[in-house]
């Protein structure tokens, strides 16, 4: 079981229910459902929660690509994290920010070449005629960067999400869930807590 104190603080609660996840030996563990809503229409997606980057929740993305332009035209986001191997769900509303180009190079340079050679090969998001057609811009990536190290496309980086709201779920028999939630107006605010009914 995890270990919850309602007085700690939410991101120090959600830092330790992840690594629970992870040393119980979840699969993606880190996955984060992350909604978007442009132009009145919600979208929703799975990426991968990167670690804590000046307080907010940090995911890397290609900024041209539906999501990137999504999150640039209405910065207002919500997540959730759900491990349903202990009946544990974490909800996050907030806003995003983009993370520091040197942030962002940092984590590039740690991922997998071949990872590396998709963010420059994939016009994320846009019409795709064929997969040959993919195939065969990845494999002229692969020989203009051939024998040398590959540089973070300028369209590719991170943001993260400043929480304004958390609200942790234990699910229970009996639909006699706990909800725990925290709220504040502003970065800068305090952290209100009260529970919710399930």
């Amino acid at each position: 079981m995890i270990s919850f104190d309602f007085k700690n603080d939410p991101i120090e609660n959600f830092l330790k229910s992840i690594q629970f996840a992870q040393i119980k030996g979840v699969p993606e563990h880190n996955a984060m459902a992350l909604a978007t809503v442009a132009d009145q229409k919600p979208a929703n997606r799975i990426v991968l929660y990167k670690g804590m980057n000046q307080g907010g929740f940090s995911f890397f993305t290609n900024y041209q690509g539906r999501k990137g332009l999504e999150l640039t035209k209405n910065k207002n986001v919500a997540a959730t994290f759900f491990w349903p191997h202990f009946d544990h769900q974490i909800r996050i509303e907030g806003y995003v920010e983009k993370i520091s180009e040197l942030d962002s190079d940092v984590y590039f340079q740690s991922r997998p070449r071949l990872s590396q050679l998709s963010a420059w090969a994939s016009n994320q998001s846009s019409v795709l005629s064929s997969f040959e057609d993919f195939q065969s811009k990845f494999e002229a990536v692969e020989n203009k960067f051939k024998g040398q190290p590959i540089a973070r496309p300028p369209y590719w980086g991170g943001f993260r999400i400043i929480p304004l709201e958390i609200e942790f779920w234990f699910g229970k028999s009996g639909r006699l869930h706990e909800r725990y939630l925290y709220q504040r107006e502003s970065v800068t605010a305090v952290w209100n807590r009260f529970l919710r009914f399930p």
